[in-house]
């Protein structure tokens, strides 16, 4: 059963007339009226506010590039219109029409929307509740978001659907061979094969090709920054410690950006389920549990840009006086200026020593497991490199769907990095062969440049196989993100960020807090920061107690201001 049938009361709930009064105080505006069939609001458009009807009807519908339009709800008395994407002002996900009786309607911009949640309780459940519910049926249902032409299980295709995927954006796949409506699209714009795949934004702009960041301004995922800002914090990295600095930071009234190169969640995101997170006893997925986060930072007003990549970050030298902000230099020549930086960039699995392994990148070898690899590799035969938690999260997801998965383990077992309950689950997996003290030493492709086989190599023995395969997965160490900040903090002989217990300077004559990093006023936490214990709830501590010190900082320097 959809969303919508199960959960239709939640989704579209009707205020009662305290409700509307207690409402209405958080207006941005007084009331306006629209006469039949004017558009209220369209898709694509950022700044859209969420609208409580007072009289009339709003239509709300939803429609993908090509104007295929459908009906999502009729909005009468009592109701709000509006989605996730009402809380930071992006891109609107739907079109808003005046009924056949016109409307009066009261406007709440971002603002005043994140206002309303935070400022009355009981409201605030009911709005987000219904807020979220309504992005999930957005992407559930179909209709709505970008259209993507291109040929199924191209490596480009892979790349964009996780950007969407892993962003919580709604998206249709057409194919470009088979899809009368593909062809016709590919035809009418002269699209070439090398330039697929085809984007049809909602407000109908044409990408050939889109890198993330193309992707990601057209639809009115990332948010227009304002150069001359300067935030209170700067987070670079949306995970789970980056994400939980914004949601404690931003509840505590401080202004916070948070920035990302590719999607929130981090790592812990793309994870097909977390079973061993304080206070989820049935286990949770890394997208819901990064999605809750994300839309609870938002709440509170932090600003969460992706995907933008940052660079380079500019402490000032020895020019810098106590007060002077800080710089992020974003790709492409913009910046972000910011009176402390939070390092939560986290780390990525390694890339074994592989010759070809690069050619095979988004074709046949991916560094997550979600719900798009598991349907490209269903049925068939698979390995997998590993042996933490993260890779035993990603067999017991695969198996199920997949032939036979060989399990490929360095070391004599999995004891000395994988949880028990993750053990004996793989254990009980029929369809899981586990191959200790093994690698891959080669990887061959077919005609079409698609993996095809693997060639494992007995560490012990030195005996070489080959195992048919069209999908790797790999889950193998972690190095850190840390290169684009290296040169500005120390880190230590394995690149991970050295902070405050290592080390001491003389700021203002003060010592480091436990998180700062050998910069005034940079901290680094989570997977990135030396010595950090890599578990989702010591990042998210990690992301908690850094606010802490945050505002020790901005006191130290409010009063030598």
């Amino acid at each position: 059963m959809s969303t919508i049938a199960d959960r239709f009361e939640q989704m579209f709930p009707v205020f009662d007339p305290v409700q509307i009064e207690t409402a209405s105080r958080f207006a941005s505006g007084p009331a306006q009226r629209f006469e039949a069939g004017a558009v209220i609001y369209d898709v694509g458009v950022r700044n859209v506010p969420a609208y409580l009807v007072l009289e009339g009807a709003i239509e709300v519908v939803r429609r993908d590039g090509l104007h295929r339009q459908s009906s999502v709800v009729s909005l009468g008395p009592g109701q709000i219109s509006g989605e996730v994407s009402q809380l930071a002002g992006l891109g609107s996900l739907a079109a808003g029409i005046a009924g056949e009786q016109g409307c009066t309607v009261l406007p709440f911009d971002a603002t005043h929307v994140r206002a309303l949640v935070v400022g009355s309780a009981e409201i605030g459940e009911i709005v987000m509740r219904a807020f979220i519910l309504r992005r999930v049926a957005l992407i559930e249902e179909g209709g709505a978001g970008s259209l993507l032409i291109a040929s199924p299980g191209s490596p480009e295709l892979i790349r964009l659907e996780g950007f969407l995927t892993r962003n919580g954006y709604p998206y249709t796949v057409l194919d470009a061979a088979t899809d009368e409506a593909a062809r016709a699209a590919v035809d009418r714009f002269a699209v070439l094969p090398e330039e697929l795949p085809l984007m049809i934004c909602p407000n109908g702009k044409i990408l050939k090709r889109p890198t993330d960041a193309e992707a990601g301004m057209c639809l009115g995922i990332t948010p227009e920054l304002d150069p001359e800002t300067i935030y209170d914090v700067a987070v670079v990295g949306a995970g789970p410690a980056g994400l939980a600095t914004a949601v404690y930071g931003a509840s505590e009234g401080l202004s916070m950006i948070v920035l990302d190169q590719r999607a929130f969640g981090g790592q812990a995101g793309a994870s097909a389920r977390i079973e061993n997170y304080l206070g989820f006893p049935t286990g949770i997925s890394g997208a819901a549990l990064a999605g809750r986060a994300f839309t609870q930072a938002q709440k509170f007003g932090a600003e969460i840009a992706i995907p933008l990549e940052v660079v380079r970050l500019d402490c000032g030298g020895a020019a810098r006086k106590p007060g002077d902000p800080l710089r992020l230099e974003i790709g492409g020549g913009a910046t972000i200026k910011a009176r402390t930086v939070v390092v939560a960039s986290g780390a990525r699995y390694r890339r074994p020593d592989i010759a070809n392994l690069d050619a095979f990148d988004g074709n046949g070898v991916s560094y997550w497991a979600s719900q798009i690899e598991a349907r490209l590799c269903e049925g068939e035969e698979v390995a997998l490199i590993g042996g933490g938690n993260s890779a035993g999260q990603a067999v017991v997801f695969l198996a199920p769907k997949v032939k036979h998965l060989h399990l490929i383990v360095r070391g004599d077992g999995l004891e000395a990095s994988m949880s028990r309950y993750l053990i004996d689950r793989i254990r009980a997996l029929p369809n899981v062969e586990l191959h200790v003290g093994t690698e891959i030493v080669a990887l061959e492709g077919d005609r079409t440049g698609a993996l095809a086989s693997a060639t494992f190599r007995d560490r012990a023995t030195g005996e070489l196989s080959t195992c048919p395969l069209r999908h790797l997965f790999m889950f193998v160490g972690a190095d850190p993100n840390a290169g684009w900040v290296a040169k500005s903090v120390a880190v230590d002989n394995t690149g991970f960020i050295v902070t405050g217990e290592r080390f001491t300077f003389d700021a203002g004559g003060r010592a480091p807090h436990s998180l700062e990093t050998t910069v005034p006023g940079v901290f680094a936490i989570g997977d990135v920061r030396a010595g950090s214990t890599k578990r989702v709830a010591a990042a998210v501590g990690e992301g908690a107690g850094v606010v802490a010190q945050i505002h020790q900082v901005l006191a130290a320097e409010s009063e030598r201001g």
